[in-house]
């Protein structure tokens, strides 16, 4: 959707290129190789962050520079719709004098470090359940295996509506359009913001130039109605598109938030 929207600003074909693998570190090893001018963009989440982390990248944070936020999907913590837990409080006095059960995907992945981001912030005690996929641990959720976890909106709405799951707190800074009425982490004090990030990157010595006009080809590209509607079709809304400023600013404070956390849990090399 993004690379058509840019085509069109641009007047240029725009196509996309699969590197599937390793947490990102095969892609990120076919940008490394290309020359710095702008003519490579390479799509990035918070995984991307993590496997540079950990060692396994050829490239690093230093290495890149943001372009443009195509989504913003924030993590929302989420409970059985039949559970106990009826507000943050709740869980967060659960965690408190017991442990809880806590779903997500991979051992050192976006879901596992924002459960643990906050379980240190809210001083609550959590046994993180990996599991293979969202689809897993959201049906782990719904017949009550587990106490919580994260979800994204473009994941459970449906679930959300029916009254399965309940929606206790969203892991940004503002509430989103979708939850009107859930309050974020940020109300609650607590400085823990993760969201399944999709955005672009250049290398860092990409002639500045360069970056301001792809910048503002893929801004255009993605107000037009085609990818509005995509957005909308998700549970997001225009707010998910940010650029090189708000975007790169972003993709460093959710480098630095995994650092620490991952340091924490004896994850780093």
């Amino acid at each position: 959707m993004v690379a058509l929207s840019t085509q069109e600003q641009l007047d240029h074909n725009v196509f996309v290129q699969n590197k599937k693998g390793g947490g990102g570190s095969v892609a990120m090893s076919y940008v490394s190789d290309k020359p710095a001018d702008g003519h490579t963009l390479m799509a990035v989440t918070p995984t991307h962050l993590f496997t540079m982390l950990r060692g396994n990248a050829p490239i690093g944070i230093e290495d890149i520079q943001g372009v443009v936020r195509a989504t913003d999907d924030p993590i929302i913590i989420m409970v059985q719709g039949g559970s106990d837990y009826a507000t943050l409080d709740d869980l967060i006095a659960a965690g408190q004098s017991g442990t809880i059960k806590w779903g997500g995907t991979q051992i050192g992945g976006v879901d596992h470090i924002a459960a643990m981001s906050f379980a240190n912030e809210a001083g609550i005690n959590v046994s993180y359940v990996p599991f293979d996929s969202g689809a897993e641990f959201a049906a782990a959720l719904s017949r009550g295996d587990i106490d919580a976890a994260g979800l994204n909106i473009s994941e459970s709405q449906d679930q959300v509506d029916a009254g399965d799951f309940r929606p206790l707190a969203v892991m940004a800074e503002e509430r989103m359009g979708a939850l009107p009425d859930v309050p974020t982490l940020a109300e609650n004090g607590m400085d823990v913001a993760f969201s399944t990030v999709r955005g672009y990157v250049v290398l860092k010595d990409t002639p500045q130039e360069r970056v301001t006009a792809l910048e503002q080809a893929m801004l255009d590209g993605m107000q037009s109605e085609r990818y509005q509607e995509y957005l909308d079709g998700i549970g997001l809304d225009g707010s998910s598109i940010a650029g090189a400023e708000a975007w790169d600013t972003q993709l460093r404070r959710m480098y630095e938030a995994g650092e620490t956390t991952m340091s924490d849990l004896g994850l780093l090399p």
